[in-house]
């Protein structure tokens, strides 16, 4: 499924900066016009860690009014030290930088700072990833964190016009007994929730081990969605278990699948949606003459593609506009392939149908007007 254009533009991603080192401006080369559609253009989001969006500026206040000390003299030490080269490096820091989160209040500020961030950027829908184990185990209570969320939803909807819901991921890497303590301790709030998914580190930890939790999430009427991250140990296995053993209703990042025909064949029969972020997992390496560009091979795999930030805060804070700056030139994108990618986000939302119709319609009357 990889073409010759695909490794055109895998050759051309390789070539640039890695991900941590960007030094230009997303917009740098972009036609001015295709920067003003890009920015105009209504988006959705699907693929971003709430947590993954604590910037230091707010690390630092939530730390003071928590009565915290940090290890830093100010914010620039601090971004300074989001020096990763892989997946564990990358959550080490991640999950180092939660622990200012404590209180309610807190996770209310969290998840409104992002929705107005998201807002700004005409992301007039989004459905967010939480990690409610890391919170458990230094004894913040489950409501703490959801309603906390749940408070900036409702006023962000009410002030920004930006419509949310909420996912749990389980933290594969920890147990499975300590995931289906935390969907225990959520199940109470379950009205606040739209699904459940998988995020951390893969590697030992394949989807089947979530099985049950699974199960019972959908049994209280929760969609379930996966992260197969790129390049990962078994990586296509998972993705095939993901798939066709679990059925999963999405599939985070994903993008291995472009090197198996028949799992693609499968995607496409399943009308299956890939949550991918090309800041941080944009290009396949492993096994691979020549690196390939995620974006551009999911594409022209015929594959339905939507694209989000992950975790910006970490990533040189490039929110959805810089990371579609970006994909412009990095996977070749045209002005149709970002209008169908916009569309693919909201055919993906895990909302009524009539609800996606509204936001389908606010996308086709700003096509029209451009």
């Amino acid at each position: 499924m990889i073409t010759r254009r695909t490794l055109m533009a895998g050759l051309a991603a390789a070539a640039a900066l890695p991900r941590w080192a960007y030094a230009a401006a997303p917009a740098d080369g972009v036609d001015p016009a295709l920067v003003q559609f890009i920015k105009g253009l209504p988006k959705s989001e699907y693929h971003v860690h709430l947590e993954g969006t604590l910037e230091a500026e707010m690390k630092f206040a939530l730390a003071r009014r928590n009565g915290l000390g940090l290890p830093f003299a100010d914010v620039a030490a601090m971004k300074a030290s989001y020096n990763y080269h892989d997946l564990a490096s990358f959550l080490a820091i991640y999950y180092d930088g939660m622990k200012v989160l404590l209180k309610e209040q807190d996770f209310r500020d969290l998840a409104y700072a992002y929705l107005a961030r998201a807002a700004a950027q005409n992301v007039i829908y989004t459905e967010m990833f939480f990690d409610p184990q890391e919170h458990l185990k230094r004894g913040v209570p489950m409501e703490a964190v959801i309603m906390g969320i749940t408070r900036a939803r409702r006023e962000a909807e009410t002030m920004l016009g930006i419509r949310s819901q909420l996912i749990l991921c389980f933290v594969r890497d920890s147990s499975a007994e300590s995931a289906m303590a935390a969907l225990d301790a959520a199940l109470p709030f379950k009205q606040y929730l739209v699904g459940v998914g998988l995020d951390s580190d893969e590697a030992g930890h394949p989807p089947e081990k979530f099985a049950a939790h699974f199960a019972k999430a959908r049994a209280n009427g929760l969609h379930v969605t996966a992260h197969c991250d790129i390049d990962q140990p078994g990586t296509l296995t998972n993705i095939r278990t993901a798939l066709v053993d679990l059925k999963v209703d999405r599939i985070d990042h994903g993008g291995n699948i472009v090197q198996s025909p028949e799992l693609v064949a499968i995607a496409k029969q399943r009308n299956m949606y890939f949550t991918v972020c090309p800041t941080f997992s944009g290009t396949l390496r492993k096994g691979l003459d020549q690196p390939v560009d995620v974006v551009r091979a999911m594409l022209d795999a015929g594959l339905k593609v939507t694209i989000s930030s992950d975790d910006p805060a970490y990533m040189a804070s490039e929110y959805i506009n810089d990371v579609l700056l970006r994909a412009v030139t990095r996977s070749n994108l045209s002005r149709a392939e970002l209008a169908q990618i916009a569309r693919n986000g909201f055919e993906a939302a895990w909302l009524p149908e009539a609800d996606k119709r509204l936001l389908l319609a606010r996308l086709d009357a700003y096509l029209a007007s451009v």
